[in-house]
């Protein structure tokens, strides 16, 4: 039987003359500071002086005993970061230079000093790119040059911290007679039985020796013969449990355990949990353009999606429980569908793992993010290699339910230039319409592929076209206000989003004793967006006075509208099911703490957003529009199993609180589907003292005719008691966006939820956990709400 002997202790860091302790999975920047050899470059303007660490070339050292009464050893790397020399007592076994494949190395028999000695990206970087010829780019920094997770290099919401080291786990594997190599395990639903279908790979010693695999799984067993390096064993269970996304059903998982044998040795096994499911795409043209519309088990779905960056700069650190928390907090909001995007990493089984469990689907980008990528090797062999390796270790997730070749390189070749740039150079396409969906057709044809997001589906269309296939919305949160969200419809927005600033308490302790504004050093610092703050500012000045000298008018001020903002675009491409068939926000989490447009902040608190989506992703979602010709109408869309029915109650108010005028109509959607009621000229807003009020089964839409910065806003006048976990707030005039900072009473202190209006009379009681020492007037001091204009 195969043996296993971890290799994660022991481990030094050469820094010059000295041997630090290394911790391995780890990279070299949490070396140095678990050393104390540079500060924490999240805090302040650390970044910038750590900077020379991508630079360096390090290396890392222990010793090997490789001796093993198993006929064979194998040093297995799951993960290095990058670009490596592997030696064993000055003896070469290997280099490497990709971060997203593992590596494996014979050292039967040997023993010594094992050296992982690592080259600076940086250095690998610009010497394929001499050798093969500029590329362009979203960034000057050379990410597109070397296989390495791109946003390591800085993002528009990350820092560049260039990192090296063993960042996955490394291992000693003794082995005799033949291991399993690789188990490709294809999951399908044929008419109601579940068939599992599953290919082996294996390495032997000894070619001669009779082989066979047993496999099993939900009680049902079978049993093959491998000639030679493989064979194929296949198992039918009748009537499975499917798996569904959340919110359509439950996610059973099946243990699906394969043995290799020799006659009755048990030589190796491999073990995972699938789940049976069907998953297709539909892309059929309609009168509408192009859809892009996932089918899961028969069913359509309209995508309640976010993308997700790397939560850590240093993804080393990110453990199981740290993932389960935040895709917790993901499936918490409503979410059904991740994003994983294509400037970070194919991300370790924790994470498919919880995806699995929580019913979340996952759409997998290949990592390739806005730059022209040379197909020349190295690069070229790498890209296929990886890609291999990815989709058969992420096959048996039933949450994963789509491979996307890149984030924005075809538009970019397309929009931004770089086709008279590259002047015939290679540039990805050939990865992206070529070598991935051959590698993606070979090894798992039960998932759909799709080139590119955005992509239209071929050239015949331009890439970013929102009647065709994905769209990327990134206009309005660069050039216009936000109610530009509402002026088209696409097929399914793959990327929108508005920026924010992180909690209160995440600024405080990332910029320790800074006296905090929009502008302060460390502020801008922790902006990496092109003119991020002018874009905040412009964006504001839409809806508010913008706050002068008030930080923290400022800050509640730039969440409110971040929420506003995404509240414009889902409600009304939600609205418009069928014909769009998700939303798939920018972006869920955050890497450090950074303004961006994240929903959960870099230390894992939740923005006002994230309590927004909750509302936004409901199964059942009232929402007031503007039609073409100016009318107002609601839309109830009803994303739930069972029909909607019951009353709609329409008021037009005065910001006074007088009741102008009132309607009952009866409302009807059906499961799945949206269903619009007109609103009547009576109850329709006459300017900025008035606004409509929309309830149904305690579910609420509010409309204001006209911006914030108009509506003659009483001042807001409301009390705050104690309730059991938390207080409750009365209000005795209207109040706007009421928000309870909760960080501010204590940073582990958290809300249950975000912004909230409450017309005169109506109270609402904010669950708090966390806060140590509850008070009234203080938590007073942590609200915030609309005021009227000074």
């Amino acid at each position: 039987m195969l043996e296993v002997t971890p290799l994660g202790e022991g481990w030094i860091l050469r820094h010059g003359p000295d041997a630090l302790p290394a911790a391995v999975p780890g990279c070299v920047h949490t070396d140095l500071m678990a050393a104390g050899v540079i500060p924490d470059p999240f805090l302040g303007r650390n970044e910038t002086e750590v900077a020379w660490v991508g630079r360096r070339d390090w290396t890392y050292e222990r010793e090997l005993d490789g001796s093993s009464a198993q006929e064979q050893t194998d040093l297995v790397f799951d993960g290095l970061d990058t670009v490596a020399e592997i030696s064993l007592d000055g003896r070469p076994l290997g280099t490497v230079r990709n971060m997203h494949r593992s590596h494996r190395f014979d050292v039967t028999g040997l023993s010594g000093r094992l050296s992982v000695r690592f080259r600076s990206a940086y250095a690998e970087a610009e010497t394929v790119r001499n050798r093969l010829g500029e590329r362009p780019a979203a960034y000057a920094e050379p990410y597109q040059y070397v296989r390495k997770m791109a946003c390591s290099f800085g993002w528009d919401w990350g820092p560049a911290l260039v990192t090296a080291g063993i960042w996955r786990p490394v291992r000693l594997e003794h082995w005799s007679t033949a291991r399993i190599a690789r188990v490709r395990p294809l999951v399908t639903v044929e008419e109601g039985t579940g068939v599992v279908e599953l290919a082996v790979d294996v390495e032997r010693t000894r070619v001669e020796a009779p082989l066979a695999v047993r496999a099993s799984v939900a009680g049902v067993r079978a049993r093959a013969e491998i000639g030679g390096t493989g064979g194929t064993v296949r198992l039918r269970v009748p009537d499975p449990a499917l798996w569904w996304p959340r919110g359509y059903g439950e996610q059973p998982l099946y243990d699906v355990e394969l043995t290799l044998l020799h006659g009755d040795e048990e030589l190796d096994v491999w073990r995972r949990r699938i789940g049976f499911r069907t998953v297709g795409l539909d892309r059929r043209g309609d009168a509408h353009g192009t859809g892009f519309t996932l089918v899961v088990n028969g069913e359509r779905l309209f995508a309640r999606g976010v993308n997700w960056i790397p939560d850590d700069v240093f993804p080393s650190r990110i453990t199981r429980a740290r993932y389960r928390e935040r895709l917790e907090q993901a499936a918490d909001a409503g979410v059904d569908l991740v994003r994983v995007w294509g400037g970070g990493l194919y991300e370790s089984a924790d994470f498919y793992d919880a995806c699995d469990e929580l019913g979340l689907l996952v759409w997998q980008d290949f990592p390739f993010a806005c730059a022209a990528y040379p197909e020349e090797q190295p690069l070229r062999g790498e890209v296929e290699a990886e890609a291999r390796e990815n989709v058969v270790r992420l096959m048996p997730h039933p949450s994963l339910v789509l491979w996307n070749g890149n984030n924005e390189n075809l538009w970019g070749f397309r929009d931004w230039g770089w086709e008279p740039q590259l002047a015939g150079d290679s540039w990805g396409e050939g990865y992206y319409l070529a070598l991935l969906p051959r590698v993606v057709a070979e090894l798992d044809p039960t998932r759909p592929y799709t080139a590119g997001s955005p992509w239209s589906g071929s050239w015949r269309h331009h890439p970013n076209d929102p009647a065709h296939g994905t769209h990327h919305s990134w206009e309005v949160w660069n050039r216009e206000d936000y109610a530009g969200y509402r002026r088209s419809v696409p097929r399914f927005v793959a990327e929108f989003g508005w920026q924010a600033p992180p909690a209160y308490a995440t600024l405080r302790r990332a910029l320790p004793g800074e006296d905090l504004a929009p502008d302060s050093p460390g502020m801008l610092h922790h902006q990496k967006a092109d003119d991020g703050n002018g874009k905040l500012e412009r964006g504001l000045a839409r809806h508010f006075t913008v706050p002068q000298g008030d930080f923290d008018r400022w800050h509640y001020l730039t969440q409110v509208n971040q929420a506003r903002a995404v509240a414009a675009g889902i409600e009304h491409w939600r609205a418009h099911w069928p014909v769009c068939a998700g939303t798939v926000l920018w972006q869920l989490n955050d890497c450090w703490p950074v303004t961006s447009w994240a929903a959960i902040d870099g230390d894992g608190r939740e923005k006002p957003l994230f309590h927004e989506l909750k509302r936004l992703y409901a199964d059942r979602l009232p929402v007031i529009l503007r039609t073409r010709d100016g009318r107002l109408e609601l839309a109830a869309v009803n994303q739930a199993a069972g029909d909607w029915t019951g009353t709609l109650t329409l008021r037009r108010m005065s910001v006074g609180g007088e009741v102008l005028g009132r309607r009952s109509v009866s409302l009807a959607a059906g499961a799945r589907s949206v269903a619009r009621v007109g609103v009547p000229n009576s109850l329709v807003p006459a300017g900025p003292g008035e606004f409509l009020v929309a309830d149904a089964d305690g579910l609420r839409a509010v409309h204001f005719p006209v911006p914030d910065r108009e509506v003659a806003y009483p001042r807001p006048q409301f009390e705050v008691a104690l309730a059991p976990e938390g207080i409750t707030v009365t209000a005795r005039t209207l109040v706007r966006d009421l928000l309870l900072q909760a960080d501010r009473l204590d940073p582990s202190a958290r809300a249950d939820r975000g912004l909230v209006t409450l017309l005169p009379g109506e109270e609402v009681t904010i669950g708090v956990r966390g806060w140590k020492t509850p008070d009234a007037e203080r938590a007073r001091s942590a609200l915030y709400c609309v005021e009227p204009t000074r």
